[in-house]
């Protein structure tokens, strides 16, 4: 097999709300931690056994990915993401630190209707699918142009 993959799915709750860094050229980063806890049914005992949770550094460049985490992503909210690892480095106090984090091509808000409504009370939610590109295709509505209603399930 030629060439590797890099590819992360993972599926948690946000640690904490999208710190967001726009820059002067029009970019902008959201980043936030995303905990993991993986639980499974032990056979001979039959109750259920907790792993420990892990944290994962969560960054999102796309600007326009960026502006939707800015806006609807709050706090212990449930979301799906897919994306790549990436390790950089930075000095801090004459130390070379290293950070490893999952650099996101797309993501999926979970849970219900009613939580995202929780979640973002100041807003209007989006609808409740992927929001995985930053450009939509000129059939597709905005997503300013659609109600909270429009094309969903529930």
């Amino acid at each position: 097999m030629a060439g590797s993959v890099n590819k992360v799915i993972l599926i948690g709750n946000l640690g904490k709300d999208p710190d967001v860094r726009h820059f002067e050229n029009g970019g902008s980063v959201a980043s936030f931690p995303m905990a993991t806890t993986e639980s499974y049914k032990n056979k001979e005992t039959g109750e259920k056994v907790v792993m420990p949770t892990d944290w994962h550094n969560i960054s999102i460049r796309r600007p326009g990915l960026a502006k939707i985490a800015e806006t609807y992503l709050k706090k212990g909210q449930q979301i799906y993401v897919e994306g790549k690892l990436r390790t950089r480095t930075y000095e801090k106090d004459g130390d070379t630190k290293y950070i490893t984090e999952v650099v996101v091509d797309e993501f999926t808000m979970l849970g219900s209707k009613a939580d995202n409504d929780n979640a973002a009370q100041e807003t209007t939610p989006p609808q409740a699918e992927a929001i995985t590109k930053d450009k939509k295709t000129e059939s597709e509505p905005k997503l300013e142009d659609k109600t909270p209603n429009d094309d969903l399930p529930f």
